[in-house]
């Protein structure tokens, strides 16, 4: 009996050693409150496609997103990196709130504060 209750706990620290940590370090999201302006599309800077690595593999997006995550416009792969910059909330998670967001539809949205999670079919599934 004992030898099974070690073994049990053996596996269970294995797995939690395992589990990998968060992608995004914490605070690195930036809240913004209803004081901040964020910047208009046309004052946006976009870079061309850029690799990212995800776990052991590279993948090539049209988009990365950095800082402001409103007024802009997305399509094809995205992937909206740590360093950005969000509205907070009170209840439920509406950050989009008041901005001209706009996902198209086939557009695959990676996520990485949550753990470079990939939504499909634009952004209705995730906010």
């Amino acid at each position: 009996m004992k030898r099974f209750l070690f073994m049990i706990i053996v596996v269970a620290l294995l797995g939690l050693t395992a589990c990998k940590p968060d992608v995004c370090l914490e605070d690195s999201v930036t809240y913004a409150d209803d004081s901040f302006v964020f910047p208009q599309e046309n004052e946006l800077q976009k870079g061309g496609p850029e690799e990212v690595l995800i776990g052991k593999k590279t993948i090539l997006f049209d988009l990365v997103v950095h800082g402001p995550v409103c007024n802009d416009t997305w399509q094809g792969k995205v992937y909206v990196a740590c360093d950005v910059t969000i509205k907070k909330w009170e209840e439920a998670p509406n950050f989009l709130e008041g901005c001209e967001l706009n996902v198209d539809p086939d557009a695959v949205v990676y996520v990485a504060a949550h753990n470079n999670t990939a939504y499909y079919k634009g952004c209705g599934e995730c906010h």
